[in-house]
């Protein structure tokens, strides 16, 4: 049985309408960004709350260094750019300024993985989990909605020590409800299965959902898991489904090196071993639309049915 999604909003957006009322309610919020809050969706903040925003330009190692000086004034500062920007210009900044002394910041990585589309590989952040997750005390969000998005941001906003958020450009399907609690540090199991477990984060959920109900139809049995904290991972997830499924399938738009297959196996290899099968990019991807690179780039829902029937056989 196909089962439908509807359409939402791009998860960069709803990052910018949560932010702007966690503002209103909490003073103590400023928000930073490197000349390019109409694309992270940080200008919401900018709009509704002037007095709190700060446009550093473009000198994202010097935005992540005045975020840390906001922390260690008793701020909770959110810096906002490309992801590609962000983390490959920052990260000096991140460990020497952020992870050494564990302030408390929160950077938010956009238009993320090769979905960004026609801008090119330039502007493609397809390390950014892996940098950040290798910063000790680092958390590591990646939502897949605009739902999970409004419920892990307040959560965020609570929790002492650095975070980073991964958001994306194109709009993000639906896939929770309203009801759905959703929790930093726990995964959610989206669909329930016994063959295999589908283990997605961000736009990647969605495509295992649909590649669950074509298994189905196969005879196949997929549980599909949206790790949406890839830091600290929930391994007492990844220990549940190794043992009841007996096999994972990890997909991500994301270099498979130091990515959320890697941060799985590690868990997997150490506590319960079994089958796995990786999905997600080792190299550089070309320009094209959104549409056009997930495919190229075997990042559907074709690619994690004909995989799975893979490492099931």
């Amino acid at each position: 049985m196909r089962t439908e999604y509807k359409m939402g909003k791009a998860t960069r957006l709803a990052y910018g309408e949560a932010l702007t009322e966690l503002g209103k309610q909490n003073p103590d919020i400023v928000v930073l960004d490197a000349d390019l809050s109409k694309s992270t969706m940080s200008n919401r903040f900018q709009a509704e709350l002037p007095e709190r925003f700060f446009n550093i330009g473009i000198a994202e190692a010097n935005m992540v260094s005045m975020a840390a000086g906001f922390a260690s004034s008793g701020k909770i500062p959110f810096a906002s750019s490309f992801a590609t920007f962000l983390m490959s210009k920052g990260f000096d900044q991140m460990r020497q300024s952020i992870a050494y002394p564990n302030l408390n910041v929160k950077l938010c990585g956009s238009h993320s993985g090769i979905s960004i589309g026609e801008d090119g590989p330039s502007q493609m952040g397809i390390e950014d989990v892996a940098l950040a997750c290798a910063l000790p005390g680092f958390t590591v969000v990646v939502p897949a909605d605009e739902i999970a998005v409004h419920k892990l941001l307040p959560q965020i906003v609570e929790h002492k020590g650095p975070v980073y958020i991964r958001t994306s450009r194109p709009k993000s399907a639906i896939v929770y409800d309203e009801q759905t609690d959703i929790v930093l540090g726990k995964a959610n199991i989206l669909r329930d299965g016994s063959d295999l477990t589908i283990a997605a984060m961000g736009l990647m959920v969605l495509e295992a959902l649909k590649a669950a109900d074509e298994l189905e139809a196969l005879g196949i049995s997929a549980r599909v898991v949206d790790f949406h904290t890839v830091k600290p991972i929930d391994k007492e997830m990844i220990i549940r489904c190794a043992r009841e499924t007996k096999a994972i399938l990890s997909v991500e738009e994301h270099l498979l090196n130091g990515g959320l297959g890697s941060i799985l196996s590690l868990v997997v290899t150490e506590n319960a071993p079994v089958k796995m099968g990786f999905i997600g990019l080792d190299d550089y991807a070309e320009s094209g639309t959104p549409d056009e690179m997930l495919d190229r780039y075997g990042l559907r829902a074709v690619n994690i049915v004909n995989k799975a029937q893979q490492i099931l056989s």
